[in-house]
């Protein structure tokens, strides 16, 4: 059976997600932001994460390459922000938007409901995306927040 492209992502986005901000720092030391859903936890010990992105990315270069990276699990009123940095050629994070993080200098978005600072740990193929596991060395939370959520190609709020 031969799968339709579209059904298929139809399909895949009846699973609700949450919507992250992965940051990280180009080599020019410019600071980036990529939003991303694909994101899920691996272990707890060790501490890994993990996110896909797509190998025709714009951006892709400097996050495949990154050895420091934080991401930024967003809250429901953070969805400019996310549709904002999900637009190619428009991933340069605005000053305003975050603060650099002390585990590795990936920028941490300000009121995300949690970010996690990540060092790369593997990356694997992934068909048309490669898979990004770090290692989780420091997390900051927000204790309270609803989160941002993509369901059916549009964003949600919790019920």
């Amino acid at each position: 059976m031969e799968l339709d492209g579209r059904e298929l992502r139809n399909a895949l986005g009846r699973f609700a997600t949450g919507v992250c901000l992965i940051t990280a720092v180009s080599d020019e030391g410019e600071p980036l932001a990529l939003t991303a859903n694909s994101f899920s936890s691996v272990s707890l010990d060790p501490p890994l994460v993990l996110w896909s992105l797509q190998n025709n990315s714009d951006v892709f270069a400097v996050y495949a390459g990154a050895k420091h990276y934080a991401i930024n699990v967003l809250a429901g009123n953070q969805q400019e922000l996310s549709s904002r940095y999900a637009r190619k050629g428009d991933h340069v994070l605005d000053p305003e938007h975050f603060t650099l993080g002390e585990q590795g200098g990936a920028p941490l978005i300000h009121d995300a409901l949690v970010s996690f600072e990540c060092t790369l740990e593997a990356t694997h193929p992934g068909g048309d995306h490669v898979i990004i596991v770090g290692r989780v060395d420091a997390m900051h939370v927000r204790p309270e927040g609803e989160p941002l959520v993509f369901y059916s190609g549009a964003y949600r709020a919790l019920a």
